[in-house]
């Protein structure tokens, strides 16, 4: 069981700080508050991730990686210790992920492309969770040939045609 709360913890904390990122913070963020705070001080705790965004914000503009990480591990142990002490927040947590989580399939937080130099011979391909496979031919090379297009589709391929 304690292995199902460690991931449990692991996925809240990659879900609350990938909303710290998102849109969708200030309605996710009380939410959060109310659940960290176990019927406590839900603005002290509302403070807290506030803070947390504001040194996450910062990270990332730094390209911080190392301090995005550690905030990201402050709250996956914080979380461990609410399942830990409280049996009931874990089906209260699965149910908050579904509500203000991103969606099935969906990942939170930016996306940062950068490209540099002053010369690109080549494809660069900007986005995210590329599925299918992604196949890019550049300088006039010809793509190898799937499946049964056979030496039609060699031709075609050899002419700049696209064969369909």
């Amino acid at each position: 069981m304690e292995a199902e709360l460690a991931a449990l913890a692991a996925s809240g904390a990659t879900t609350v700080v990938g909303l710290m990122a998102s849109d969708a913070w200030t309605q996710a963020k009380q939410r959060l508050a109310r659940f960290f705070a176990r019927g406590g001080d839900e603005s002290a705790v509302d403070g807290e991730l506030e803070l947390s965004r504001a040194e996450l914000a910062a990270a990332r503009d730094e390209s911080d990686e190392l301090t995005a990480a550690d905030i990201e591990a402050d709250w996956r142990q914080r979380l461990r210790r609410v399942l830990r002490t409280d049996p009931a927040a874990a089906e209260e947590l699965r149910a908050l992920l579904a509500e203000v989580g991103p969606a099935e399939g969906e990942r939170g937080g930016p996306v940062h492309n950068t490209v540099s130099g002053s010369v690109h011979n080549g494809s660069v391909v900007q986005g995210r969770d590329f599925s299918g496979g992604l196949n890019l031919y550049d300088s006039g090379a010809v793509p190898p040939m799937q499946g049964s297009q056979g030496a039609q589709g060699s031709q075609d391929a050899q002419d700049g045609r696209a064969a369909r």
